[in-house]
């Protein structure tokens, strides 16, 4: 059985998905790497400076995940994160259309 979010209780490929991207900071970590590869650093101040502890711990989860590598420059998206920051970037197109009209 595949656990990501490693411990998510579902094989349902979209819970698992939800249940990493619902964990503080996950989804705020994808949309900064959308611009590109980022140290630790860069990618801590982006993020509002998150604790390390917590950013180690999501980079690690998405890392385990796929969605993320590392490697001398930095932190950055795989095939499967840039598939999912391509998404992203959908929802946030149709979310500020949703606020408009909301």
């Amino acid at each position: 059985m595949k656990t990501a979010a490693r411990e998510s209780k579902t094989v349902r490929p979209i819970m698992r998905l939800l249940d990493i991207l619902g964990k503080r900071w996950s989804l705020r970590i994808l949309w900064e790497l959308r611009s590109g590869r980022m140290t630790f650093r860069e990618l801590r101040t982006h993020c509002d400076d998150v604790s390390p502890t917590s950013l180690n711990q999501r980079l690690k989860e998405l890392r385990e995940l796929k969605l993320i590598d590392h490697d001398e420059e930095g932190f950055g998206f795989t095939k499967w994160g840039s598939e999912l920051g391509e998404h992203l970037l959908t929802l946030n197109d149709w979310s500020v259309d949703w606020d408009k009209d909301s």
